[in-house]
């Protein structure tokens, strides 16, 4: 055997091969590569745009989650704010209802005062009567009882 024909004949069987595999094989997996580059470039592209949405995302939390607690932190202030204003307002209440009996007490105070004093005018101008009527060892008549005592109330 020849070499040299061996070697021609492996060298046409090889550019046969190329030929074929260039020519229905490698379109294909030319087709299949770039489908897998394609999907895996979209898979990426979607993994950044899903971390770019979850950084925008998580800033919008913060940027709520601030807001709330500015709010809350307002609410709060008007709840003392409110809170100081009912202990004013309780404290203002109880003041004038102090201050309404402390008059309604000096009210009956004065009236009791004022029985009192028609009591004693009466008790005295009775002693005064009894001491008179011993003085003068007479009894005077009802109508001028009645009158003395009248006069001597007026005087008291």
């Amino acid at each position: 055997m020849n070499i040299n024909i061996s070697l021609f004949a492996q060298a046409a069987v090889f550019a046969a091969f190329i030929w074929f595999t260039v020519r229905f094989v490698w379109p294909p997996l030319l087709r299949a590569i770039e489908a897998r580059q394609k999907q895996i470039a979209d898979g990426l592209a979607a993994a950044e745009k899903g971390k770019q949405s979850l950084e925008a995302s998580g800033k919008q939390a913060e940027k709520v989650i601030q807001e709330a607690r500015a709010r809350a932190s307002e609410i709060i202030g008007q709840a003392e704010k409110r809170d100081a204003q009912m202990i004013e307002e309780a404290k203002s209440a109880a003041k004038a209802e102090g201050e309404r009996e402390k008059a309604a007490a000096k009210a009956d105070i004065q009236q009791e005062v004022a029985r009192a004093r028609e009591q004693l005018r009466g008790q005295v101008a009775a002693l005064a009567v009894a001491g008179a009527e011993k003085i003068l060892r007479r009894e005077v008549d009802a109508k001028a009882h009645a009158e003395l005592l009248d006069g001597i109330k007026k005087q008291l």
